[in-house]
């Protein structure tokens, strides 16, 4: 892949961010449920496909790419995010141990540690570096195989997520449900529900394979009309074992994540680090904005108004993002000051 700007892609990462914080608080819940299921729930879940697709664009395309030889962005991409889960773990244990939400046997500890992920929000890691194996594998052996197994696998996974109460009640298929939620609590993990878009991403990176502005104009409103009512009514009619994975999901992030791309320029060059960091803390200021409120005797203002409770979290989570992304600019300028033209 030659060098070039990805402006629309990057500065994605924010709002997907946003989205991320929006379905672990439901800001619309104080006004109007119906609110939180089309915009929370709904228009919500393309974030993790979103940063899917991007790992798929940027790591597993170069890699299929160089015939399946160069593996250093591969091999990067696996340690790095398997340092920062393991990282991610260590700094939640405090509040996994207050919460009494340790594992209680070895069994739960590798369920949450490979699937469900060690604190609510991480399970994305583990399904992350999991899809990017089975797909690596995969593609290298047949591309076709793996598109197969990966269209297989999202309507298992589909089946018991946002169509569970159609299977549900059929004896046979909710045993072998039951069998899978044995192992993960969900099947949004990186067995079912991620190497459809990682292969998306990587499908997307050849421009074989995009369709023209005109195309995209018209298919992304379009596929969110019928996001929305495959949302409300996988909803309505209380088929939904989880929210996390609809059919439509699919051709909306195909035609969006190519209107990005459109979008020429440099993001800046904070925004890839501090989305990711904002992904990381927001659970935690969660639970500091909620700490907060009570010993203020605000919890009725910052924390009952689901909105405002949404808005604050945001707040303080980018305060500190832009803190972080402060303090380690001036570390790197006085380093860089330290070994520059003249030091000894």
């Amino acid at each position: 892949m030659k060098t070039k700007n990805y402006a629309g892609v990057d500065l994605f990462r924010i709002p997907a961010a946003l989205m991320v914080a929006a379905i672990h608080i439901a800001p619309f819940s104080t006004w109007n449920r119906v609110g939180d299921v089309l915009f929370t729930y709904c228009l919500g879940r393309i974030a993790v496909p979103f940063f899917l697709m991007t790992t798929g664009f940027f790591v597993l395309a170069p890699y299929a790419k160089s015939g399946f030889r160069d593996k250093r962005r591969l091999v990067r991409f696996l340690r790095q995010n398997t340092l920062l889960y393991l990282a991610a773990t260590l700094f939640y244990f405090p509040i996994n141990w207050y919460a009494g939400n340790l594992p209680k046997n070895v069994l739960e500890f590798f369920k949450a540690l490979l699937f469900d992920g060690t604190f609510y929000h991480l399970w994305y890691f583990p399904a992350a570096i999991l899809g990017c194996l089975l797909v690596a594998i995969l593609a290298k052996r047949s591309m076709r195989a793996a598109w197969i197994y990966a269209g297989i696998a999202y309507l298992i996974g589909l089946a018991g997520d946002s169509y569970y109460g159609l299977i549900q009640q059929i004896p046979a298929l909710k045993a072998c449900y039951d069998g899978i939620f044995s192992i993960s609590n969900y099947t949004r993990n990186g067995i079912f529900f991620a190497p459809i878009y990682l292969l998306l991403g990587m499908a997307i990176a050849n421009p074989r394979n995009r369709c023209s502005k005109t195309a995209c104009r018209w298919g992304l409103p379009i596929s969110v009309v019928f996001l929305l009512i495959e949302g409300y009514l996988t909803d309505l009619l209380h088929l939904q074992r989880h929210n996390s994975m609809y059919l439509f999901l699919l051709p909306v992030l195909y035609f969006l994540f190519q209107m990005l791309l459109r979008v020429l320029g440099q993001a800046p060059r904070w925004v890839r680090g501090g989305s990711t960091l904002f992904y990381l803390i927001h659970p935690a200021v969660i639970v500091l904005v909620r700490g907060a409120a009570k010993i203020t005797g605000t919890t009725k203002l910052f924390v009952e108004n689901s909105m405002i409770h949404y808005s604050a979290v945001c707040v303080v989570s980018l305060g500190l993002v832009a803190a972080v992304l402060f303090l380690k600019e001036r570390r790197n300028a006085v380093c860089a000051k330290k070994v520059g033209p003249g030091s000894s």
